[in-house]
């Protein structure tokens, strides 16, 4: 169930001039129902090969020896790959991190040793997957097993085994960030609030669609094509082309429907490079479909994350000065993405508070667990988590009302654009108006009374509020904070857009949409500037690398979209309109271009309606009648656009700078209702309050707030990647692993407010990651019930069943533990 209080929507009819704003259909919408997207499992060739990857049944073990002999020998088997082979075809994938991180050898199979449960050893490839998956049971493959190390806190402590012997130790980054004068802000302090440790654990967004791809090698010009659902190429390239020993112009990358991505689809660039050494050794097309297990165990989790030793600045009344704290990262057992997750945190250093004093101190370490890879809010959910936490820990220690806590501390709508304390330039947003429009439908006015009802029906309820920024458009120069020798700065995004022969406007992306509705949405933008109907604007759907609309940092990721896609599509717009009024002034016999006008499908003379070319004309005369025309004319219809936020490369030193371009906000206020007596919950109400800016299509804008939150809430209650002491993931499937269903949903209330970027062309922002404020309003809200019944501290992400049976049991050993002094 859901109710909204988004302006109303309207039909395709609307006025050209207002395609933006309007909810139009989604283009994508019309093949996806009818069973037409085109996936990457859909891909075929004849005579090609299914690949099933061999894994590790240990989480840390010496390969002793590997044979492939009886499953070669298998009827129907193509040939296999080991690890042996890769790193002989193959140089190691190129590290972001600084030393000791930067040492690692990573290859695309496992090389002379395992190290987590799931890790490819050896692929194998056949005439069926179901071929693929019994021959790889003839594979014998002996280890040595060593002793696994599964908890972060410990991977660093005397006598723990080392993980990579190349890095020297399980410390794999570390850094000190520091920005204003902390020992002034506890010298000012009234009291001092620690908190012992707070954990946001391991889980990741589970896309419907995992990962895959079909290889094809043209051995007469050593190119591969590589259909896949990677949403970040550009990554991926910059990723493999080095470990293959080739140019970037040999890796041709396409997509079409990719069925979710989240982040969780960046770092399938080893099973690539995999399936393109299998695709040239064998002389054929391999497909790779990824099983739900194989991605559980060997796939893209998000970042565990502790938080130590927190300290907090605070005067009586509420106000906070600042903050120090300890954090440790888990990274798993390879770097893949890594440890970008120690800086990205930094885009919302302050979170929505105005903290001007803070010291993070942050370690990575290895353990010997899957590999994580972004996640829907990638390291900034992470912290943001820790900052409500802080909050709504200080105001129960301090006995002030949550509410009032937040509206005492949040950056004001006046303050915008603000600058936070690391030079971060927060663009606009009124955060306290969006806390208030959640708590009105919620009916938090009357939330005593209903806690009264509640407590007569035996339960305890609770309210919990989530504030979240969705910081969207990286400066990817923030990377160098990471490492100083990093030739990473900046962003961009192209698009082409073009009028062909018979009229038609033709767009072209830089991006892999897997849900977002790009091309409706770049059809509302060209719409709007050539003043025709969505109708007549072809996006094409998906990515092809040899399109001329691929740049450094194609892809879709990071909350940038509605920045840097629709940037490029407006800029190649802007420049196809000119040329068409340029066109058409030559042919009036030289009617100045400011004398012209766009309209219905053409172009006039404003004066002169009469005079009218379509834009069918246009396209014939340049692609096909163009005899006579000026030689200077200097136009092609075909306009192409590289956009490029307004971005310096950041201090290194200082570790400041404005490390993306917007922030989005979503508010989220959780009502749930606990039964004392098992410690089950139910959500009862819940609002989510979203401003990305400018909305270009409200309707698609309320679907990612709604899986945002779902995702949200499965990693609230239930969604946990556990691992047991030997390194076993607990949690392979769908069996073990429980996602929400539709059924698990609450009934969900949806509201937004829009404060337009002032640094962007469209006024628009980013959004789709701000989901993770609901794991902190079902966090708040727990705690909120147990006021009066133990009053544990809630100090884990994830709070199932049965941990908030153990806080009302023993709240002093289940919850956090937390000390107040005077200053």
């Amino acid at each position: 169930m859901s109710t909204t209080t988004a302006p109303e929507t309207t039909e395709v009819e609307a006025p050209a001039q207002d395609w933006k704003g309007q909810s139009v259909p989604r283009k994508e919408d019309r093949r996806l129902v009818q069973g037409q997207g085109v996936f990457v499992d859909d891909v075929k060739r004849h005579g090609m090969g299914y690949i099933h990857f061999v894994r590790s049944p240990y989480a840390h073990a010496h390969i002793t020896s590997i044979d492939v002999s009886q499953a070669e020998e298998m009827p129907g088997v193509y040939g296999t790959l080991t690890g042996e082979e890769v790193a002989a075809l193959t140089d190691p994938f190129f590290q972001i991190s600084s030393v000791p991180g930067a040492n690692l050898k990573d290859y695309a199979l496992a090389v002379g040793k395992v190290r987590y449960v799931g890790e490819a050893v050896v692929a194998v490839v056949a005439e069926t997957r179901e071929r693929a998956r019994d021959a790889s049971e003839l594979v014998e493959i002996e280890y040595e097993p060593l002793a696994a190390i599964t908890d972060a806190r410990h991977a660093q402590d005397d006598g723990v085994p080392t993980i990579h012997d190349d890095a020297g130790g399980n410390l794999m980054w570390h850094g000190t960030y520091e920005w204003g004068d902390l020992d002034a802000a506890f010298a000012e302090a009234d009291k001092i609030v620690t908190i012992d440790e707070l954990h946001f654990h391991r889980f990741n967004s589970t896309p419907l669609e995992c990962d895959g791809a079909l290889v094809e090698y043209n051995r007469g010009v050593g190119q591969w094509t590589i259909h896949t659902n990677n949403q970040f190429p550009g990554f991926a390239a910059i990723m493999m082309g080095p470990a293959m020993r080739t140019g970037l112009d040999k890796l041709r990358f396409v997509t079409q429907d990719i069925g979710g991505g989240f982040g969780n689809k960046i770092t399938s660039h080893p099973q690539l490079v995999a399936c393109c050494l299998l695709a040239r050794k064998l002389g054929r097309a391999v497909q790779w479909t990824e099983w739900r297990t194989d991605f559980h165990m060997s796939m893209s989790h998000g970042n565990e994350r502790w938080f130590h030793e927190t300290e907090v600045a605070v005067k009586s009344d509420g106000t906070l000065l600042g903050f120090r704290t300890k954090a440790l990262d888990d990274a798993g057992a390879w770097l893949r993405y890594e440890p970008l997750g120690g800086v990205i945190w930094a885009q919302v250093t302050p979170g929505m508070y105005k903290w001007r004093n803070i010291r993070v101190d942050f370690t990575q370490v290895a353990t010997n667990k899957a590999p994580v890879s972004p996640n829907r809010g990638y390291s900034r959910m992470q912290h943001l988590w820790f900052t409500e936490r802080v909050i709504d820990i200080v105001a129960k220690e301090l006995d002030i009302d949550p509410v009032e806590m937040r509206k005492r501390n949040y950056i004001k709508t006046e303050d915008m654009p603000y600058e936070t304390p690391n030079g971060c330039v927060y663009d606009s947003g009124d955060y306290a108006r969006m806390l208030d429009i959640g708590l009105e439908l919620i009916d938090y006015a009357n939330i005593d009374q209903r806690r009264l009802e509640a407590t007569a029906r035996g339960k305890l309820l609770g309210v919990g509020i989530g504030s979240t920024l969705d910081s969207g458009t990286n400066n990817f120069g923030q990377s160098r904070m990471i490492n100083s020798e990093l030739q990473f700065s900046g962003n961009n995004e192209v698009a082409t857009v073009k009028l062909d022969i018979f009229g038609e406007i033709v767009v072209t992306l830089g991006t892999t949409p897997q849900g977002q509705g790009h091309e409706t949405t770049a059809a509302q933008v060209v719409a709007d500037i050539l003043k025709c109907s969505v109708d007549d604007v072809h996006v094409r759907a998906g990515h092809d690398s040899y399109w001329n609309s691929h740049a450094g940092f194609s892809g879709t990721y990071a909350s940038q979209f509605a920045v840097t896609g629709l940037s490029a599509v407006k800029g190649a717009t802007d420049l196809l309109a000119a040329e068409i009024k340029k066109l058409a002034g030559a042919v009036f016999g030289g009617v100045p271009e400011e004398a012209l006008e766009l309209a219905d499908g053409g172009v006039r003379i404003k004066d002169n309606p009469d005079a009218f070319l379509p834009f069918m004309a246009c396209g014939a005369i340049i692609n096909a009648n163009n005899a006579g025309l000026p030689e200077d004319l200097g136009v092609t219809l075909n306009c192409r656009y590289v956009y490029r936020p307004p971005f310096e490369v950041p201090d290194i030193e200082r570790k400041f700078g404005n490390l993306t371009l917007t922030y989005a906000t979503q508010i989220h206020v959780a009502v749930i209702e606990i039964d004392p007596e098992t410690g089950a919950y139910d959500i009862v109400d819940y609002a989510a309050v979203d401003d990305c800016g400018k909305r270009i299509n409200p309707q698609i804008v309320e679907g990612q707030v709604m899986g945002a939150t779902a995702h949200a809430l499965g990693a609230a209650t239930h969604e946990h990647y556990a691992y047991d002491e030997d390194g076993n993931l607990l949690t392979p499937n769908f069996y073990d692993y429980h996602v929400p269903h539709a059924l698990d949903m609450p009934p969900l209330k949806t509201a937004a407010t829009e404060s337009p970027s002032p640094f962007t062309p469209l006024g628009t922002k980013g959004m789709g990651e701000g989901g993770g404020a609901g794991i902190h309003a079902i966090c708040a809200a727990v705690q909120d019930a147990l006021r009066g019944h133990g009053d544990a501290i809630v100090s884990d992400s994830c709070n199932p069943y049965h941990r908030v049976w153990e806080m009302l049991q023993a709240p002093a050993e289940a919850g956090g533990r937390v000390s107040v002094v005077d200053a």
